[in-house]
């Protein structure tokens, strides 16, 4: 606990920001899964702190995933009640420990790099899209909604368009002014002085936010915005409401074969998810620091019986918070478990504080998070890698922005197998060519690792020799070379013969499928 202590400077304010991105999100998800708003709290609240705890992620946050909202949606109506539902979300949580003592958080480690920046990068960028309305004023959509096809009806594009036709000056003036404060907030001639470098610019947003529509609603009535464009957090007026708030599992629906269905399907694309998003997190911590993959699937499995067993949704790792919490100078655990406590502390006492502020400064503040995820340099730089790199890097940011989050992933390691096959396909062998002899003496050195991938490179060089010439096929440096490539090699004895080359092998194994035929 101690360790966690030492860095409380910079993960106090880190913490609080994440809260105030996490607060309308987790009310969004919510909304947009169908299930009680209370229930997207209780996840936030369980994942900043339940799963902080459990998990050996120094900067990833945990909480209802927006990737998640579809299926939670249409499980809750295909089993007839939350309560039903909440036994599945246990049960994935299970299903996540045991993955996690199987070891299946390796899967971890073979998502290419491209395709997680390619995440990062798409998911500033639909963050961008989906808050400029809110700062436009027109909140139709629910925050944490970030598919494309929206619960609305609309689309990421034509929600813009509509927020056109919908402009409120009260907002339009409110995240004006919040988006010029947290860029000066970030110069760094402002954060020689004490007081810019420990309280988060968010937090003066928020503030001038609710002061400003104060004013508005006493000076200038028809420039304040409404209910409909704050944060609507349920309150409870006593005790006994509070409770009530907590709704628990109906574990008699086990008896239902589509529980298990539901569980499974939950378990996999949130063991997914969250793998991915600290996979990101990783990348972006300025301290390289690596997360421990079956740990995190046992912390996200606990993270959800204990979710499911007092009325939250399943969670994720998610990297929108995630992000925050970087961007945010975060730099151990400690600010996610503040964010946590935050969360409750908010539901308990301050409910009715926190519904008076404007979703257009919380607007301001993801916006910046998004143009920080998705910055002009971070393209460029995956440019000067090459092709090989920058083509699945921009498939994966516009797959993901035109579908939802795994979808877009899913294409993106499809385009990345493509590259790795094709470059296995050229990189079968290196021909050596020496022409001053009389006779063209030829040596194919085969490289460390030759698959059936090679069959088809191989065969066309070797047809393509040129008859009469001397050549030396060496295998001395391959630790494995595949039995399609083998009878290739001695079937090319027999046309050798008649092309009039003279063929040796070196380290070749013998082709036992010959000797069958």
């Amino acid at each position: 606990m101690k360790d966690l202590l030492k860095d409380l400077k910079h993960d106090l304010p880190a913490g609080l920001v994440v809260f105030l991105v996490a607060l309308p999100l987790c009310l969004g998800i919510a909304l947009a899964s169908g299930a009680p708003l209370f229930s997207g709290i209780i996840t936030g609240i369980v994942g900043g702190i339940v799963v902080a705890l459990a998990s050996g992620s120094a900067l990833s946050v945990s909480g209802p995933a927006a990737g998640l909202t579809v299926i939670v949606l249409n499980s809750i109506q295909q089993l007839g009640s939350y309560e039903v539902f909440l036994a599945a979300v246990v049960l994935a949580g299970v299903i996540q420990v045991i993955l996690g003592y199987l070891k299946a958080g390796i899967i971890g480690h073979y998502f290419p790099s491209s395709v997680i920046k390619g995440m990062l990068a798409a998911i500033g960028l639909i963050l961008v899209f989906k808050q400029i309305p809110h700062a436009l004023g027109y909140d139709k959509d629910s925050e944490g909604d970030f598919e494309f096809l929206q619960v609305d009806g609309q689309n990421t594009f034509s929600e813009i368009f509509n927020a056109l036709n919908f402009l409120h000056p009260g907002a339009i003036i409110i995240s004006s002014l919040s988006l010029l404060i947290l860029i000066l907030w970030d110069k760094p001639f402002l954060k020689r002085y004490t007081f810019f470098k420990f309280i988060p610019g968010a937090l003066i947003v928020v503030i001038l936010g609710i002061v400003l529509n104060q004013i508005f609603k006493v000076s200038f009535p028809k420039m304040a915005l409404t209910n409909d464009h704050l944060v609507k957090l349920p309150v409870a007026n006593s005790l006994q409401e509070f409770v009530g708030q907590f709704t628990l599992p109906d574990f008699s629906g086990l008896a239902n074969y589509q529980v298990y269905v539901v569980a499974i399907t939950l378990a996999i694309v949130a063991s997914l998810e969250s793998l991915l998003s600290v996979e990101a997190a990783d990348k972006l911590d300025p301290y390289k620091r690596n997360t421990p993959t079956n740990r995190e699937l046992k912390a996200q499995g606990l993270g959800n019986i204990v979710s499911g067993l007092i009325g939250g949704l399943p969670l994720t790792a998610v990297i929108v918070r995630s992000s925050a919490n970087i961007n945010s100078g975060g730099k151990t655990k400690m600010s996610a478990i503040i964010h946590g406590f935050l969360l409750l502390i908010s539901v308990v006492g301050f409910a009715n504080l926190l519904n008076q502020i404007p979703l257009a400064c919380l607007a301001a503040v993801l916006l910046m998070v998004g143009y920080k995820l998705a910055k002009l340099s971070l393209f460029k730089s995956m440019y000067r890698l090459g092709w090989e790199q920058f083509i699945p890097f921009v498939v994966t940011i516009v797959a993901i922005l035109f579908t939802d989050l795994l979808k877009g992933i899913i294409i993106g390691i499809a385009i990345s197998i493509f590259f790795i096959l094709r470059n296995n396909y050229r990189r079968a062998y290196l021909l050596m060519k020496e022409e001053h002899l009389e006779n063209e003496k030829i040596t194919i050195q085969l490289v460390e690792d030759v698959t059936f991938i090679n069959k088809g490179v191989i065969t066309l060089m070797l047809d393509k020799l040129p008859e009469n010439s001397n050549v030396i096929i060496d295998g001395s440096k391959s630790h494995n070379i595949d039995l399609d490539v083998l009878e290739i090699i001695h079937n090319f004895k027999e046309t050798a013969l008649l092309r009039g080359i003279n063929l040796e092998l070196h380290s070749i194994p013998e082709f036992k499928g010959l000797a069958a035929h």
